[in-house]
């Protein structure tokens, strides 16, 4: 039996509210994506690494499109008019359990404390309860990455016991804190 929440969501995908309009990304947001991902702070938080040019942005659309296509993850421009791209919110199956989805979101660095994160935190969240048979919403942030762990407190986001866990990014490797939704019927632990 396959435990994997469906993320088979209509395409296209559209959510609005709290001052943001989600939206699927474009062949004309690539200068945008460039912006977003070729930054120091999002490299040393994420799993993609910077340099990040045109060519890079070019294969992570056609990655982001071919995960979409196959119900594995949605990805998202964060937008506060419906077209400049100022972030990116993503929705995934959790790798250490399927019954769960995992977010995590990236914002440009000219538009950082604007509240940007977590209104799209808070419009993806309700949407993939809503609409997914996810057990859990959750979020796995570093130890430090006090900017996240900001937005997982400010949009409800309660830490677990969950035990820690450890991702290899760019030959590193990284321990992260699991961090759950209270709209998940309150469960503070995966176990």
């Amino acid at each position: 039996m396959d435990d994997r929440t469906s993320l088979a969501l209509p395409a296209p995908l559209r959510l609005v509210g709290f001052g943001i309009q989600l939206r699927e990304w474009t062949d004309e947001d690539v200068p945008d994506l460039v912006a977003l991902y070729d930054d120091p702070e999002i490299d040393r938080w994420t799993p993609v690494a910077s340099p990040f040019g045109t060519g890079d942005a070019r294969d992570y659309l056609a990655a982001a499109r071919t995960k979409r296509a196959d119900g594995h993850a949605v990805q998202l421009a964060i937008t506060t008019d419906g077209r400049t791209a100022l972030g990116e919110i993503l929705l995934f199956h959790s790798a250490v359990d399927g019954r769960d989805v995992e977010l995590a979101y990236g914002i440009g660095a000219a538009h950082r404390r604007r509240g940007l994160a977590a209104g799209a935190v808070r419009l993806m969240v309700d949407h993939a309860l809503r609409n997914t048979r996810a057990r859990r919403a959750v979020l796995r942030i570093e130890d430090g990455n006090t900017a996240s762990e900001g937005v997982a407190g400010a949009t409800g986001f309660v830490l677990t016991d969950d035990d820690p866990v450890v991702r290899t990014a760019k030959g590193r490797e990284v321990v992260l804190r699991t961090w759950c939704h209270p709209g998940d019927g309150g469960r503070p632990t995966g176990r």
